[in-house]
Formats: C-alpha cells, sequence, structure tokens
C-alpha cells in the first residue's frame, strides 16, 4: 500500500505517527516492507500509551466510548490480551497500577500501519492525524467504572481478588 493509495485521515494519521520517528521515510518504508504492516516507534514524544489486559481494557473503551464521541487511539496488541491508550506525554510517569503497564520515553512500540486491518497488532480506535489522546483523569474514570462493572459481573474485580481502581493524591493508581 502506497502513500498514493492511502485516503486522507490515514494519510493524515500516518504522517503524524511517523514524525516521532526517528527517521521518518525509513518508518513509511518499513510499514510497507514489513509484512504485517508494523513498525517500531518511539513512545514519550508526542504520546505515551497505557497498556491495560483485555479484561479491563475492553470495558474501559466501552466507558469512554459513552463518555466522549472519539477516544485518543486505541491499539489492541497480538491475541487481543491487551489494550494500549495513547494519553499525553509524561503520563506514565505518573501513573501507578497493578496490571497496568506504560510506555513513555525510552520505550518503543510497535504501531501498526494506519487503516491497515491485518496483523497482529490492530487499532480498536486509530489516529485521525490531529493528535487527539485520551485525557489521563477520564481514562482513569473509565478504568474505576469498568472495575466497578467487572466487580458487580461476581468474577471477584479487576485482578481476581476484587482490585480496584483509586486515584492517589494526583497520582494515578490501581491498587488491590
Amino acid at each position: 500500500m502506497t502513500d498514493s493509495k492511502v485516503n486522507p485521515a490515514a494519510r493524515a494519521a500516518l504522517e503524524w505517527l511517523a514524525s516521532v520517528a526517528p527517521d521518518p521515510d525509513a518508518c513509511r518504508r518499513e510499514w510497507e516492507r514489513n509484512p504485517h504492516g508494523v513498525a517500531l516507534l518511539p513512545a514519550g514524544k508526542r504520546w505515551d500509551v497505557l497498556i491495560l489486559p483485555a479484561e479491563l481494557g475492553y470495558p474501559t473503551l466501552e466507558v469512554l466510548n459513552r463518555l466522549v464521541d472519539r477516544p485518543g487511539p486505541v491499539l489492541a496488541g497480538f491475541g487481543d490480551a491487551r489494550l494500549g491508550f495513547f494519553v499525553p506525554p509524561g503520563t506514565v510517569a505518573d501513573w501507578i497500577g497493578t496490571g497496568v503497564r506504560g510506555a513513555g520515553s525510552g520505550a518503543w512500540i510497535v504501531v501498526p500501519y494506519p487503516g491497515r486491518t491485518g496483523g497482529g497488532v490492530r487499532w480498536l480506535v486509530p489516529p485521525d492525524g490531529s493528535g487527539t489522546l485520551t485525557d489521563p483523569p477520564l481514562l482513569e474514570l473509565a478504568m474505576r467504572e469498568a472495575a466497578a462493572g467487572i466487580a458487580g459481573d461476581g468474577d471477584g474485580g479487576v485482578d481476581g481478588a476484587g482490585g480496584r481502581s483509586v486515584g492517589s493524591g494526583g497520582r494515578r493508581a490501581v491498587e488491590s
């Protein structure tokens, strides 16, 4: 798939994503040549990524979709075991969470070509190229609501032991 065949929204997303690569042209070539349509991009420049286990991530995304017209980009990893929510840079440094991983400054993430549907990593909410990211307090609220729903379903909570999401003095946390 060449850039000339990409729709305008996907082209804007491609440019936004590739802009963080050390060599944006090489990034575009990697997307073209990689059979899975993925490239490695550095986190911490235009975004961080909070990575949730699917058991919490999918319900969190459902809540976000009820709260806002369009959340920031969201990735599903290989096997859909984890979801990655794109949040503003620096968020990972202030986020503490049981079972919540973060990719911030110094980390690299596997990112699929915008608009491509194949491959093991896929967009659940593709970037639109505008730089829209999920607001961390809103993500925390969605995680709390999702965790409460999971606990209410009787499966023992987020981590199987009654875990819940809580705020902690301006820092984000998920505690057991």
